[in-house]
């Protein structure tokens, strides 16, 4: 297939690169024509996936119309911040036949939609869902792993599963594109707390508890929102929970272990290259579940700790002393 990611970030590079070992013609779109280049010339994305070699088969560009001519398929992997600006530009030059599957794992901060929702009313066309536990450091090396696509016609996530399926990127298909996509975004949250109860010296009981809550608070949110509640038990859901809080890899994790070390949110992301989700997402995802009338303790707390720079150990104190219940609530 004639392929367009769009976004040269970590995750579409790694993206790129298992659909380029498929055999597909992959083109991969970055915002900024000089680093493109720089891509290009050393055959390495320094910045977002550094130490590993990209083939010299993969096609770069920084034009949005040369990216996606004629391509059956568009893997959107823009980062949420970005998202809708960036396939609105898109709108009118993405073939009407081409198979859309959108690998963001965010919401949208204002209007806090998901983003195939945010997609797929810009492009007015099915937007499938990519998600699971895949780091892109790995993926890019060809260590084996499993992620889920979702599409609400079954059809279109069998293409695109075909597409993207090898001996090391194991693909399954589902229906539940709510499921599959909150399970992505919402994990990034909790693992911002997992990272804070690294930071604070705490042990594995109580990652074990911030990792079991969060998985229910997820689930809460996601049913509220139409999702099936088994989605959450999968690759998608725990699978994607368990990497992001458990890894070295995880950005989100890393940024919460920083906090709970002392380190101010402002001096941590003015240290980053790259983009930690949970940071964005931590006040849409609450002021969903508000509007909801859902209970997300977790996810209050981190977005406390994150937006009005409360301090974590007040949080957990907060968290702990919360009003006895049964588990099932």
């Amino acid at each position: 297939m004639k392929v367009a990611v769009i976004g040269d970030g970590g995750w579409g590079t790694a993206l790129a690169m298992v659909l380029n070992r498929n055999g597909h013609d992959v083109t991969v779109w970055g915002p900024f024509p000089d680093y493109v280049e720089q891509i290009k010339s050393s055959g390495e994305n320094s910045t977002y996936l550094p130490g590993v070699e990209i083939p010299p088969s993969l096609n770069w560009t920084a034009n949005r119309a040369e990216a996606v001519a004629d391509a059956e398929l568009v893997v959107l992997v823009v980062p949420s911040r970005y998202y809708r600006a960036v396939v609105e530009s898109l709108k009118d030059l993405i073939p009407a036949d081409a198979l859309v599957v959108s690998a963001t794992k965010g919401l949208d901060e204002e209007t806090h939609e998901r983003m195939s929702a945010v997609a797929g009313k810009i492009l007015d066309s099915p937007v499938a869902v990519l998600s699971g536990p895949s780091h892109a450091e790995e993926v890019a090396r060809g260590v084996p792993c499993a992620v889920a696509i979702a599409a609400e016609e079954i059809a279109m996530a069998e293409q695109i599963q075909a597409a993207f399926m090898n001996d090391t990127f194991r693909v399954y298909t589902l229906e539940d594109v709510v499921g599959v996509e909150l399970g992505g975004a919402l994990k990034n949250v909790i693992a911002i707390a997992a990272g804070i109860s690294d930071g604070m010296g705490y042990g594995d009981n109580s990652k074990a508890a911030l990792m079991t809550r969060g998985i229910a608070e997820i689930t809460r949110l996601g049913t509220a929102l139409g999702a099936k509640p088994e989605t959450f038990a999968g690759l998608s859901g725990i699978g994607d929970l368990m990497v992001t809080c458990m890894s070295r890899h995880s950005r989100n994790r890393g940024v919460g272990e920083r906090l709970g070390k002392g380190e101010t949110l402002q001096q941590i992301m003015d240290s980053m290259k790259q983009v930690a989700e949970g940071v964005w997402n931590c006040r849409a995802a609450k002021e969903l579940a508000d509007q909801l009338d859902i209970p997300v303790p977790i996810t209050e707390q981190v977005n406390e700790v994150v937006r009005s720079g409360k301090d974590p150990r007040q949080a957990v104190r907060d968290l702990m002393g919360r009003t006895a219940k049964s588990e099932q609530e």
